[in-house]
């Protein structure tokens, strides 16, 4: 099996989508402003202070019904892969492991200089976040706007859609690619689609079997049916 979830499983926690985030102060600016390489190098501070913001809102959150319906079905079918658009890590939370981050994770700090993970050093410079190892900017470890999903993360979530015979898609519009075509590779394997999603999107025509609710609500149902 593999699961493709988006913002809308987060949703059901609290987590603002991206577009919901630039609410209050942060309505002025366009999402170049705040998430985006060029953002990033004209004005740090700015960009740091919209994602510790977020990062707030995320830790306040917990993992839902539909998290946690994730972990116990993979403890009952022989293999299952997650692959997340979300960054918040509630996933991880809920107690899935090996979980694909097709967007990184908002928790995490990268070094803008050497793109790796990093610990903040304790003496900051410039008063924002700083590598630890070679003293140069730290940035969330996100994909902006402008950048390219993560080499292994783009590989592991193609082999398992092409490789699975169930592929459920979980709160996502199926709009934005490259994530948007695992369903359609996983279609042309041969994989039953199953969607779940509150409202129909672009992969509903195409779906095997499309579930309408909050995937808190229906991802337990399934996991019923599957006890019986």
């Amino acid at each position: 099996m593999c699961v493709l979830t988006g913002a809308g499983i987060s949703a059901e926690s609290g987590v603002p989508t991206f577009r919901d985030a630039q609410t209050g102060l942060w309505a002025r600016y366009r999402p170049e402003d705040l998430a985006t390489p060029e953002a990033f190098a004209r004005d740090p501070q700015r960009v740091w202070e919209w994602y510790e913001w977020r990062r707030e809102l995320v830790r306040r959150v917990e993992p839902n019904a539909g998290h946690r319906a994730l972990v116990e079905l993979a403890g009952k079918v022989p293999r299952l892969t997650l692959v997340t658009q979300n960054v918040d890590g509630l996933h991880q939370r809920a107690g899935s492991t090996g979980v694909i981050e097709y967007h990184g994770n908002i928790l995490r700090d990268r070094c803008s200089a050497e793109g790796t993970l990093a610990g903040r050093s304790s003496l900051s410079i410039t008063g924002l976040p700083e590598c630890a190892r070679c003293g140069e900017l730290l940035r969330p470890d996100v994909v902006w706007f402008g950048e390219a999903i993560p080499r292994q993360a783009l590989l592991e979530a193609d082999v398992a859609a092409a490789d699975c015979d169930v592929f459920l898609s979980v709160g996502t519009a199926s709009v934005v690619y490259p994530a948007a075509g695992l369903a359609e590779s996983a279609l042309r394997s041969g994989a039953r689609v199953i969607e779940i999603n509150t409202e129909s999107t672009a992969l509903t025509p195409l779906a095997d079997i499309a579930l309408r609710g909050p995937s808190g609500d229906v991802l337990p149902q399934l996991l019923q049916a599957l006890r019986r």
